[in-house]
């Protein structure tokens, strides 16, 4: 009789992983999303606030004319 010989080769499986790249950037969108939101609401309160000192300055200015001119009224009789 024959001997069989069984000859084994040497071989490598290779498993493939998925990173979490996606997450990551999903994050980070997520981040920059929150960060432009906070600074248009922050921009947005500043307006207004300039807004209502420039109003107030307005109106300040509106009432110390309308004393001059009573004054001069008060001073002209």
């Amino acid at each position: 009789m024959s001997d069989d010989r069984v000859t084994q080769t040497p071989h490598t499986t290779v498993i493939e992983r998925r990173g979490g790249g996606g997450v990551l950037i999903g994050l980070a969108v997520l981040l920059a999303v929150i960060v432009g939101a906070y600074l248009l609401l922050v921009r947005n309160d500043s307006e207004v606030a300039k807004n209502n000192a420039i109003t107030s300055a307005a109106k300040s200015v509106g009432d110390t004319a309308d004393k001059a001119g009573a004054a001069v009224d008060r001073a002209a009789k």
